[in-house]
């Protein structure tokens, strides 16, 4: 198919006010957990997500577990795999797919996960138990960072928008790549050996043209996932494996499209109507031909895509935050947030998050490899710079990974949450004051 800007830009458009709207209600899912977990149901709180088993067992094959953990493991690689469907897309024809356009939010995305690694080192250091959290602070929430910057509503550039989202997806991609490379405990390479035949035969019927999802969601599930879920290689990698495999071509070109698709309507217009609420077998033959043309038109990947989007913005999303942001204050607040793993994390997401995104991004412009995105200041960029220092989703996600200690990971939690706050606020008034120095200055 030929490239659409128009529609492109109308599928932008529709991904990021998704995005933005999941993105309020993840923050309100987050602020019940909070509360939840500090009120008198505190118990049936850690009952519900921690204590209640749940699953199916077949013999000595048991998958009888935590819902904490099949939220975590399942759902999550759900949402991986939602992950994986959308770097493909943005790489083949999207802000990724060349390298003037990809060269400034992938840089960006390095370094704003380069330099939050190595603040977090840097203030850890003298407690060497700390410092496997240093993956925590790389990480950036999408939907909340849209979801406020939504907010703004036209103050800001559409451009601006589409920059933090590429940049964004760039952040997924190396935190998928965090995950796997470092925050894999021990290995079942038999298990792992199985899970990468059964992805060589998703590679296989991609490239025979099979295009039917059933068949991936089947060979992916039972063959890839489960064999990762075993191998001690997180499932939720297996997630983004399989979304590369998904077929993204089309099986009709775009002119073949019109000019069949025209014809098929030619011939309905000219098929006498039988006054009758039901269709005549020729209109019904006719209406069959154009499902299948537009089957033939779509891509197996924008399909899965844009049925997905919805259910892991609007429902894994938050549940995954309703189970997994209910800290519960048990000590003093003011020494949790003191705590060496608590300010490396705010201090990796709030300044290094900063400082990483907008060097990077400077250095791409000053190399002349790569240029500000059309109607877009380099006070925006600042701005976005600290929005991206939302870590929440992600950054918990790769807590849960990060540490074994259970207070720990209370620490690390409320280091986020209150890094994630203090980057929005600043976030959001750099670019509520520089909108409306714009203004002024116009």
């Amino acid at each position: 198919m030929t490239n659409n800007k128009p529609l492109n830009s109308f599928i932008i458009t529709r991904y990021i006010n998704e995005e933005a709207y999941g993105g309020l209600i993840l923050i309100a899912a987050a602020i019940a957990a909070i509360v939840w977990a500090n009120s008198s149901f505190y118990d049936f709180y850690t009952y519900l997500w921690y204590d209640l088993q749940v699953g199916f067992a077949f013999g000595d094959f048991n998958m009888i577990t935590s819902l904490h953990y099949w939220i975590n493991d399942g759902l999550m690689a759900m949402f991986f795999f939602m992950v994986g469907l959308e770097i493909k897309r943005e790489v083949m024809n999207g802000e990724l797919s060349s390298l003037k356009k990809a060269s400034m939010p992938i840089a960006a995305a390095v370094g704003g996960m380069l330099i939050p690694a190595v603040i977090y080192s840097v203030i850890v250091f003298q407690n060497p138990e700390f410092l496997d959290g240093w993956g925590v602070p790389m990480a950036t929430d999408i939907a909340f960072a849209l979801g406020l910057l939504a907010m703004l509503g036209k103050k800001v550039n559409i451009n601006l928008k589409i920059f933090l989202t590429a940049l964004a997806i760039a952040d997924d991609l190396g935190a998928v790549m965090v995950i796997a490379f470092f925050y894999t405990d021990s290995i079942n390479y038999t298990d792992l050996m199985i899970g990468g035949f059964f992805l060589i035969i998703l590679v296989i019927a991609n490239l025979s043209g099979i295009r039917r999802t059933v068949f991936y969601a089947v060979v992916g599930f039972v063959g890839v996932w489960l064999a990762f879920f075993f191998s001690g290689v997180h499932a939720t990698i297996a997630g983004v494996l399989i979304a590369f495999t998904i077929p993204a071509r089309t099986k009709i070109n775009e002119f073949e499209y019109i000019k069949r698709m025209t014809s098929c309507l030619m011939e309905f217009k000219k098929v006498e109507p039988n006054n009758s609420v039901l269709l005549t077998e020729k209109q019904a033959h006719l209406i069959t031909e154009i499902e299948d043309l537009n089957n033939k038109a779509h891509t197996p990947l924008q399909k899965l895509e844009h049925a997905l989007h919805p259910f892991t913005t609007y429902f894994i999303l938050p549940v995954f935050a309703l189970s997994n942001a209910g800290v519960h204050i048990t000590g003093s607040i003011g020494n949790m947030l003191i705590h060496p793993i608590s300010l490396g994390i705010i201090g990796g997401l709030v300044l290094g998050k900063f400082l990483g995104i907008s060097f990077f991004a400077r250095l791409m412009v000053w190399l002349k490899i790569s240029k500000l995105p059309e109607g877009v200041s380099w006070q925006q960029i600042y701005g976005v710079s600290f929005l991206a220092g939302i870590g929440f989703t992600m950054s918990i996600f790769i807590s849960e990974l990060a540490f074994k200690d259970p207070s720990h990971k209370e620490i690390a939690k409320v280091g986020i949450m209150a890094a994630s706050l203090l980057s929005a606020t600043i976030g959001m008034l750099w670019l509520s004051l520089g909108s409306k120095k714009a203004q002024a200055d116009n």
